[in-house]
């Protein structure tokens, strides 16, 4: 069974909420999966499995979460060679739809700069917002994007859909 680790932040527990009562299950069912908060990480942890799986809401006017905000400056640092990377975000697509899930964006900028491979894009549509950093192009976001706050019911259906494309694209 295939290893990966799974990194996230989570101030108000939605994101940590949506790994316990979706992803893990789905993902648990395919691969061997560590998880540890992002204000745990080590410089070893990304040394340790070449499939990580990156878990960040977007704050307010397209701000990262405040553990990964805090981080940000030694994750820039990190060479990703070798490395396959899979985002998910959350992000409120009406109250902050000009920021949608920038988080994801922000982050996969930097993986890609710093020689990282990601998959695990997902369609953009479905998605009703103004902008987003999480774009790759009009029809493509650099991972899965949830709204836990307008489309909660929705949750389930898209983890599941994008734990079986990781699965096909990483196995």
């Amino acid at each position: 069974m295939k290893k990966l680790k799974l990194v996230y932040g989570s101030d108000t527990g939605k994101t940590e909420n949506v790994i316990n009562n979706y992803l893990l299950d789905l993902l648990e069912k395919h691969f061997k999966v560590e998880v540890i908060e992002v204000l745990d990480i080590q410089p070893k942890d990304w040394n340790s499995h070449n499939f990580y799986i990156l878990g960040i809401p977007t704050w307010y006017d397209g701000l990262l979460q405040s553990d990964w905000e805090d981080y940000f400056d030694d994750f820039k640092q990190i060479d990703f060679s070798n490395k396959t990377i899979a985002l998910f975000g959350l992000g409120d697509q009406i109250g902050y739809a000009e920021y949608f899930c920038d988080g994801i964006g922000i982050l996969a900028k930097s993986i890609i700069k710093n020689k990282g491979k990601i998959i695990g894009n997902w369609p953009k549509e479905g998605y009703e917002y103004i902008e987003s950093k999480a774009e790759i192009d009009k029809t493509t976001l650099y991972g899965l994007a949830l709204d836990e706050d307008n489309e909660d019911d929705l949750t389930f259906k898209r983890c599941k859909q994008w734990v079986n494309q990781l699965k096909n694209e990483i196995l």
